[in-house]
């Protein structure tokens, strides 16, 4: 299949950064932003894009494509294979420094003496920062963006935890930032901290818990239940880990900051930087054309951004700052730990009575980072007495952050642990219990589901699995070698959102099209899904279109954060190139000796990236030759939607489910285990590429068995710092741990949500899949493990 082509430019400052500078960085609005090469007096212009985005959905998507929905190689594979794709660490300026930032070694205390004498007459050093001399750097103002540590870097001479930046060296190499970083002497005045991975019955941040979700009287039912289960499921903190590190460098010059960013989001990366550096945001430019991955570590601005923006305007030359491997466990957010308190009760029939679920994470001692792992929760299962409460308890540790399926995927690791157990005690089926507790509807809003195939999806995957077969009985199943098997399996949910976003399409005159819009792509086939939606509307072949994200100068584009992108561009994307199809039919009839002469616009179509008379195939204009002959540089269409927190989105719940099945196999006489076979049945609503989203379910898969079985940060209570700071001693899974995957999507597609009915994949993949390796583990062992990660050692009773 022919390759559509990614926009790989950086702005003009890639290759002349004089000129870049002297452009005035473009507005934040559409009239300010359209495309370059508008045509001069235009016979028809473009429709006008809706004056608010806040609309409920366009009609359905529901006609044959040849494009949406099939399996399509990722457009800017071969700039990536081929070392094309230039991420953000890549670009280099005449004039480049390097920054080092220099790391705290303590986790509490404040700083009485940075010495900087000797550091400054070392080679190649042009500056080092500290609080006393940084410059301006402000908090940032409600509304003004989102970011996880508040406090900006160098603030004051406080230590918050062990690894905090407590100065910054600016030097001519990376080598000579580093080693006078490390040359670098601070004097400490030390103060206890804490950094204990006990959570519930400590002290909490807040004077009382949060109540996410109540219903009917949970104490009382649960004292009455013939059945119940009490226990309380632990997990470690989790560290982003992705092969492309945090990288910023910075560019200033009259003013204006161009910073090419390891972001997840350009519009709000843009928005935080302006207020923390006390500039206009007309006056911030982000770019992020490729992203390495981030798995929502790179979701938020981090202190390292703010100080290579810092150090670029204090001394006039670009700067550029990447964080080594060790700093990723310190100043860039993980997951945090979390502890939560499950309470399940039934009758003996199965039909649940209580659901409570009371949680805590731990937070960083500047700020509040709610996990919120009752995000399934209150919708799950139908269940009249529901109570799920939450609350953080502070710890000297930086501030954690979102990580792929924050809130619910630790709060269902919890949740399906317990509703394995309940089945045990019921001596029910698994499946079955969950079967018999499907709710009609949402119970917590009130609001039907916009769709929900959680059913399909338990019954999809035991036939693939071949749960039928499952003995239960612990250790029974075997294999012919005599490893024992274990079978596990448990439900997973995660939202269905879209976020604001505005898009627009050119079609012009060499006959490709060129579509634009402010979000990014960090690996889940972001360029791909966009060109698929303007080859769909104007029927021109994927290697005619050009898409241009990753830039904050362009129309505003969505997060890529809770599976949200592809539900987001899907509305505006798609009226962009409506609208520039309209466009180009309507100038067609007028052109100077045109077939189509007499004809209006909704008499014409395109079909093969040209324009004919509708289910006739005999004249026809390719789109080149209509804007040529109209003396037109391009016709244009805008697009613009809203937000599924908006109005026309009140009337229904939107959520997305499925369910993981897993196979371990245990030898006890060497005490080794392995996940030998994961089956993952997907309700995510319209598959608009399914190469990429089985990729995304397949990656989240992998994750998952990390998650259950091998990660976890791990403290030195003397000193506050991370210990397995580095990728030998922090396991991530390798191909030889990765399992048998098989992915399947039962494809209803949500239409309530956008037009195609697409829902995001790239988290759901991992909800579930710890706690069905719990069970399995359970199943083959007979041991029940209620922490993450599951270690050898929490096994070897059974060996």
């Amino acid at each position: 299949m022919p390759y559509a082509r990614p926009h790989t430019g950086g702005g003009l400052m890639e290759t002349n950064m004089v000129e870049q500078q002297q452009t005035q960085t473009k507005q934040n609005n559409m009239q300010d932003k359209q495309p370059q090469g508008q045509g001069q007096g235009q016979a028809q212009p473009a429709p006008q894009r809706p004056a608010q985005g806040n609309q409920p959905p366009s009609p359905p998507l529901v006609r044959d494509s040849n494009v949406i929905g099939v399996a399509t190689p990722r457009i800017e594979g071969p700039l990536k294979t081929t070392g094309s794709a230039k991420y953000s660490s890549d670009f280099h300026f005449p004039d480049l420094l390097q920054a080092w930032p220099v790391c705290a070694t303590v986790a509490s205390g404040t700083i009485e003496n940075i010495d900087t004498s000797t550091v400054s007459k070392m080679p190649g050093v042009v500056a080092v920062y500290t609080h006393e001399n940084i410059g301006p750097l402000y908090r940032i103002a409600p509304g003004a963006g989102t970011l996880n540590e508040k406090r900006p870097p160098l603030e004051d001479n406080t230590v918050y935890y062990y690894g905090q930046y407590v100065a910054v060296v600016v030097a001519q190499t990376l080598e000579q930032a580093r080693a006078a970083a490390e040359a670098t002497k601070v004097t400490y005045k030390k103060t206890p901290h804490d950094i204990s991975e006990t959570l519930i019955g400590t002290k909490l941040s807040t004077p009382e818990k949060r109540t996410v979700s109540k219903r009917g009287d949970t104490a009382a039912a649960f004292a009455a239940a013939p059945v119940k289960h009490d226990a309380v499921y632990r997990l470690a903190g989790e560290t982003h880990n992705p092969i492309e590190l945090h990288a910023s460098l910075a560019v200033y010059k009259d003013g204006k900051f161009t910073l090419y960013e390891t972001t997840q989001g350009v519009m709000n990366h843009r928005s935080v930087m302006a207020s923390m550096l006390g500039v206009p945001k007309e006056n911030v430019q982000v770019i992020t054309r490729f992203l390495g991955s981030g798995f929502g570590g790179k979701g938020w601005p981090w202190p390292q951004a703010f100080l290579a923006a810092a150090c670029a305007r204090n001394l006039g030359r670009p700067v550029k700052l990447v964080v080594s491997r060790s700093m990723m466990f310190q100043s860039v957010g993980h997951r945090p730990v979390v502890e939560q308190h499950i309470q399940l009760a039934a009758s003996t029939d199965g039909k649940l009575t209580v659901v409570g679920q009371d949680w805590v994470n731990h937070t960083s001692m500047t700020d509040e980072y709610n996990e919120n792992c009752g995000e399934a929760t209150s919708f799950m299962y139908s269940c009249p007495n529901v109570l799920v409460t939450g609350a953080q308890a502070r710890r000297n540790v930086g501030t954690p952050g979102p990580m792929r399926g924050p809130g619910a995927v630790p709060g269902i690791y919890g949740i399906e642990s317990a509703m394995d157990e309940l089945a045990i005690k019921l001596k029910m089926d698994p499946v079955a219990l969950r079967l018999l507790n499907e709710p009609s509807i949402d119970e917590e809003s009130k609001r039907p589901f916009s769709s929900r195939h959680l059913k399909e999806c338990l019954t999809v995957g035991a036939e693939k699995f071949g749960w039928a077969k499952r003995n239960p009985a612990i250790g029974s199943m075997k294999n012919a070698d005599g490893t024992i098997i274990g079978w596990g399996m448990a439900a997973a949910s995660w939202i269905a959102v879209r976020f604001e976003t505005e898009a627009s399409v050119q079609l012009r005159r060499d006959g490709t099209a060129r579509v634009v819009c402010g979000t990014q792509d960090i690996g889940t086939g972001t360029y791909t899904v966009i060109a698929q939606l303007v080859s769909h509307e104007t029927s021109l072949p994927l290697d005619k279109i050009e898409v241009v994200i990753g830039d904050s100068s362009l129309p505003p584009g969505p997060l890529s954060g809770g599976s949200a992108v592809t539900a987001s561009v899907v509305p505006a994307v798609l009226q962009a190139a409506q609208n520039a199809v309209r466009a180009l039919l309507s100038v067609a009839p007028s052109l100077p000796n045109s077939p189509f002469k007499g004809k209006q616009a909704a008499e014409l179509e395109m079909h093969d990236g040209t324009v004919r008379i509708k289910g006739q195939a005999g004249t026809s204009l390719s789109t080149g030759q209509i804007v040529q002959n109209a003396r037109l540089e391009s016709v244009n269409g805008d697009g613009k939607s809203g937000p599924s927190f908006g109005p026309g989105f009140q009337d229904a719940s939107f959520h997305s489910f499925g369910a993981q099945f897993v196979e371990v196999t245990w030898r006890p006489e060497i005490a080794q285990l392995r996940v030998s076979r994961v089956v993952s049945v997907m309700d995510v609503g319209k598959i608009m590429n399914p190469t990429t989203a089985r990729n995304q379910v397949e990656g989240a898969i992998v994750m998952g068995v990390g998650m259950a079985l091998l990660e976890g940060n791990e403290y030195d209570q003397r000193s506050g710092a991370p210990i397995n700071s580095n990728l030998a001693d922090y396991i991530v899974p390798v191909n030889a741990d990765c399992p048998k995957i098989d992915v399947t999507f039962v494809e209803y597609p949500d239409y309530k949500l956008n037009p195609a009915g697409a829902r995001g994949v790239g988290e759901i993949g991992l909800a579930g899949v710890a706690p069905a390796i719990a069970s399995a583990i359970h199943h083959a062992t007979g041991t029940r493990v209620r922490h993450l990660p599951i270690r050898i050692e929490d096994l070897l009773t059974t060996a």
